[in-house]
């Protein structure tokens, strides 16, 4: 579970067409501050604003867009930091920023197989990678002309809990390429996704993450606050900020805690007291309780950890009345053929099979995706 540097690079691909529109030299461009009503933020970001967790992100809604530029502060990892961008809900794309001005490519994102007719667009922003992703959002440019929207959150939002398994880890984009991410785009729905490579569920010390998710998930920052110059402590998270609230609640954890030799009996206790933590933010929300896939192995089944213990779990929390919590058996999901063979992760595939897998199950337990996005571009 050693921590990798993912490999960063521009990789430019074709989205949904935006309308483009002639700038008028004659007047300034538009300057919208970083608290902004009109930002739409998801995931958690600090007052500066910014944020490390992979997938946090925001979103804008702008009326005769032509160009956007984000200015970024000095708290953006340096040399550079991966985002994902996609325009009119198409495709995400890689494009690495850093301090100072980022004009985004609109030209080379725009599609010439159809016309956008509305001269309104959706810009939707991620941070990609698990690790070197410090955003810190100063304002963005806009040209003269242009009119910011409100955005329309989808009525559906995940919020996914978890390692390296459903941060993307290994992935050429990182968590947009990553189960939890593909569920959401599939539903149409809101996401965030609190997962950190290396992190166990109990609050340990774990592959250089300072604390465990049972105590983090509560906080601003993520696992590796204490390596940040200027963020070496750890702030409560507002989950009113989490508009909307999470409608669906889903956490795949467990694989370090085993890693770490943390007893099952152990294990279990801690499960049990974070969902009960859990149930003071998430009153009446399904939780999923995705039970371990296994490490694959080149011959033979795959390998195991906690055999019994997720059913335990999910068992425990039914005795004392709380019948919104669901044991998702993923049994099966995920062979050799589905992992990186030199560290047992799911490859790009993978990913989208396990999505794929999740995504029937959750239409057989009775959730339906969103017709449409709520922000139409």
């Amino acid at each position: 579970m050693a921590f990798i540097l993912p490999t960063l690079g521009l990789l430019i691909a074709v989205l949904a067409p935006i309308v483009l529109v002639r700038a008028d030299a004659s007047t300034s461009p538009i300057v919208v501050q970083n608290k902004d009503p009109l930002i739409y933020y998801h995931g958690r970001w600090d007052d500066s604003p910014g944020t490390w967790w992979a997938g946090s992100g925001f979103k804008i809604h702008v009326e005769n867009l032509s160009s956007m530029t984000l200015n970024l502060g000095p708290h953006t990892t340096s040399l550079l930091a991966s985002i994902g961008v996609s325009l009119n809900y198409g495709d995400f794309t890689t494009v690495n920023v850093s301090e100072g001005s980022n004009t985004l490519p609109l030209q080379s994102l725009q599609s010439d197989s159809e016309e956008n007719t509305t001269g309104k667009n959706v810009i939707r922003i991620n941070t990609e990678g698990w690790q070197d992703n410090r955003i810190n959002l100063e304002n963005i440019t806009l040209n003269s002309g242009a009119k910011v929207l409100p955005y329309k959150p989808s009525r559906l939002a995940f919020q996914f809990i978890g390692d390296s398994l459903s941060a993307g880890q290994y992935l050429p984009k990182g968590v947009d390429q990553a189960w939890p991410f593909l569920v959401s785009e599939s539903f149409k729905a809101e996401h965030v996704v609190v997962a950190q490579p290396g992190a166990a569920l109990t609050d340990i010390v774990s592959y250089g993450n300072v604390h465990g998710v049972s105590y983090q998930f509560f906080k601003t920052e993520d696992t590796g606050f204490y390596y940040t110059t200027d963020h070496n402590y750890t702030t409560p998270w507002d989950f009113k900020k989490d508009v909307p609230a999470a409608t669906h609640v889903v956490s795949h954890i467990g694989a370090n805690d085993a890693s770490q030799n943390i007893t099952a009996n152990a294990f279990v206790d801690t499960y049990l007291d974070f969902l009960a933590r859990l149930r003071t933010v998430y009153v009446h929300q399904p939780i999923f309780v995705f039970t371990p896939w296994g490490w694959p192995q080149p011959t033979g089944p795959n390998s195991f950890y906690y055999n019994g213990s997720y059913t335990e779990i999910v068992n425990e929390r039914h005795a004392v009345g709380d019948k919104d919590v669901f044991l998702v058996n993923t049994t099966g999901w995920v062979s050799y053929e589905d992992v990186f063979p030199d560290n047992i992760h799911p490859t790009v595939e993978g990913h989208q099979k396990i999505a794929g897998l999740f995504e029937k199950w959750l239409e057989g337990w009775g959730l339906q995706p969103e017709k449409e996005w709520a922000t139409p571009a």
